[in-house]
């Protein structure tokens, strides 16, 4: 064991150590949330439609996150902070119980919207990294990335959990709602059985529950003692 240049024991700490510097993102703010959302209408399809007009006992088996949409706005008057616009789209499976005993499942898309404002830090510079693009040097425009001095929001979330779905008269003003099927990219709409629609007569709403956590990176340099 004497060639072990590392000592002969896993307690000995090595002596091999340098200096070097490492590119990674710093968090300079986050938030834990726990929200609820009550009475949000479903967008869905002419079948789901036609079947919520004919039966009220309906009930939600299954809900997971499509798709999220996140933007970044700077606030004003107030240097440093941003504002981290968030929306959410459901896809939900749902089980309806019809006349002689059948079930049938059809499927659709809540929207969740969520705002926080967070410190993001001050930068003016601008960031330009080279892309995998290897075209020719003379090509317009040429092969890098930019990005401003706004910081980059993260969002880590669960599935939501269903606490509660009810089909409702299109009288009652429960909703407010203002979702309709155009809000939904097509990218998403695609990802249910049939084609959504906005129905004129009775719709469906359901309670969501979800845990996120919402953190704003910068790019940063640290220099660290690293050992081999």
């Amino acid at each position: 064991m004497a060639e072990n240049r590392f000592g002969c024991g896993c307690t000995t700490p090595p002596t091999a150590r340098d200096t070097c510097c490492i590119d990674t993102g710093r968090i300079y703010d986050s938030c834990r949330d726990r929200d609820c959302y009550e009475n949000v209408r479903v967008t869905l399809t002419d079948c789901g439609n036609e079947i919520i007009s004919r039966t009220g006992n309906i009930r939600a088996k299954d809900a997971y996150i499509a798709w999220t949409y996140i933007g970044v706005d700077p606030v004003r008057f107030n240097r440093g902070f941003y504002t981290v616009n968030i929306r959410f789209f459901i896809k939900i499976t749902f089980e309806a119980c019809l006349c002689g005993g059948r079930s049938q499942e059809f499927e659709g898309i809540a929207i969740l919207e969520k705002r926080v404002i967070l410190f993001g830090g001050e930068s003016n510079v601008s960031v330009f990294k080279s892309s995998a693009d290897l075209s020719d040097y003379c090509a317009t425009p040429e092969p890098i990335c930019s990005s401003k001095n706004v910081p980059t929001a993260i969002v880590e979330v669960v599935d939501p959990i269903i606490l509660a779905s009810k089909v409702r008269e299109a009288d009652d003003g429960c909703c407010c709602c203002c979702c309709c099927c155009d809000d939904v990219p097509e990218s998403i709409s695609t990802k249910v059985n049939g084609r959504l629609v906005d129905g004129s007569g009775r719709y469906l709403t359901v309670s969501l529950g979800i845990f996120s956590v919402v953190r704003i990176v910068r790019p940063a340099q640290y220099l660290i003692s690293a050992t081999e």
